[in-house]
Order: structure tokens, then sequence, then C-alpha cells
């Protein structure tokens, strides 16, 4: 009987061209860290195990581990991946200049402010913070292949418009990205809640204060833009002092 099973096996495969079935086909590497990705920016770094990536993914915990040696090591790929994908290229900011100048770095800056502030971007920064203190080169990573280069770019942008010779361009560059784009971004990332309008507001506010400096507005528009400026600020003060309070109550915990 085993005899005649072996040579039922031998002829399907003659007739398959001496070949074996194929199996289950494996997930390419870049699908294996969009699926890792996933668990990590749901269920946050400790939270999320080996086990649960092979069971999404499926496939068998030894390839995982032939690929990357340890849980650490995965994650740092799949969020070097997933920034690299996230950050806007400096070609398409580029793309967005104009003669009209004030315009033009008001369309850089709703770029950005838009890439961040979307629920990809906020995820991502959610999830770096948290985990930046004990794997810097997540933050080295992030400033290299993303914040260099777009301030570079702003800086080159400001001395092609105002001046080669224009003194501090690389701080100017990396005061709007702190001013312009970290400010509302940071504070969503800490729950401050935005809508559209707000956000258009206060970018609208914090390119005019870059531009033009702290000289006072006039007009009720600006009265108000200070006025929502200022309630932001309370807000994500007492939101830092619940998450403080969290804080201390799980520690005593």
């Amino acid at each position: 009987m085993q005899g005649e099973n072996r040579q039922g096996m031998a002829a399907s495969n003659r007739e398959n061209g001496g070949k074996r079935r194929p199996g289950r086909p494996s997930l390419s590497n870049e699908e294996l860290l969009d699926k890792a990705l996933e668990l990590f920016l749901e269920q946050g770094f400790e939270g999320t195990s080996i086990e649960a990536i092979t069971s999404a993914a499926g496939m068998a915990k030894r390839t995982v581990y032939a690929r990357y040696g340890d849980k650490n090591t995965l994650f740092k790929a799949a969020l070097k991946r997933a920034i690299e994908q996230w950050i806007v290229p400096v070609d398409q900011l580029r793309l967005l200049e104009t003669a009209d100048f004030d315009a033009s770095l008001l369309a850089i800056a709703n770029t950005l402010v838009a890439n961040m502030m979307s629920a990809e971007g906020q995820r991502l920064l959610r999830l770096t913070n948290a985990v930046s203190g004990r794997m810097p080169e997540i933050g080295a990573f992030n400033v290299r292949v993303g914040t260099a280069p777009t301030i570079a770019y702003l800086a080159d942008f400001f001395r092609r418009r105002l001046g080669e010779d224009l003194a501090g361009a690389d701080e100017a560059g990396e005061a709007f990205l702190n001013l312009v784009v970290g400010g509302p971004s940071n504070a969503a990332a800490w729950g401050v809640p935005f809508d559209a309008a707000a956000i258009d507001r206060i970018t609208r506010y914090n390119v005019s204060l870059f531009l033009h400096g702290m000289m006072p507005g006039s007009g009720p528009e600006a009265r108000a833009l200070e006025d929502e400026n200022l309630r932001l600020k309370k807000l994500l003060a007492e939101r830092m002092i619940e998450l403080d309070r969290a804080q201390e109550a799980a520690g005593e915990a």
C-alpha cells in the first residue's frame, strides 16, 4: 500500500514537471513590516508580542526571528519604514513655491501641518515619543531623514528669496518647524482637540507671526486669533496636569 502511494506521488510529480506543489505564499518583507506596524500602533510596543505579529501575518515565528532576531529589531525596522513613507519629500515642497513669498510659505506650512495632523502622523508621533527615551536611535533617525532635510530646504528657500547672505537662515528654518508645524501637532498628540477651521486659523496666525514678528495686531481677527492661542495653551496645560496626576496614581498603585 505504501509502495502504491509513493508511486502515485512520483507520477504526480512527473506530471507537474518534477516540482512540488507550492505551499502558502510567504509575505514579503515590506508586508511583514506593515503588519507589525499596525499592531505596534494599536497596542504599543510593550503590548505587542511576536506571537501576535506572526498570527496576524500568518507566518511562522522562526521565519520572523530568522529575519529580525528579536522584537526590538523588528519594531525599529517597521517604524523606520513608516517614517520614510510618511515624511513629506523636499521635492514636493519645492513644487509649492510661487513668485509670492508669503503665499508660498503658507502653502508649505499647510502641507507640513496636514501631514503632522493626519491620523497616521499623530499615531507615529505618539509612538516615537513613547519609545524615544529608551530607543534614542529612533529619534535620531527621524531627525536625519525628515527634520534635518526639511530645515535645510527652508534655509535654502529663505536665502533664495531674502538674500544669499541672510544671517540665521538655518535657525529660521528650525524656528519655523517648531512654531508653525510642531506647535499644533505636539498639542494634538497631548490630547488637545482641533477641528479643520482651528488648524487653518492657527497655521495662518503662526506663519504671520513668523514672518512679521511680535508686532501687535489690529482688528477683530488678530484679537480672535490671540484669544484662540491663549485658550489652546490653557487647555494643553490642563491636559499635561491630568497626565501627571494619572502617572502619579499609577506609580502609587
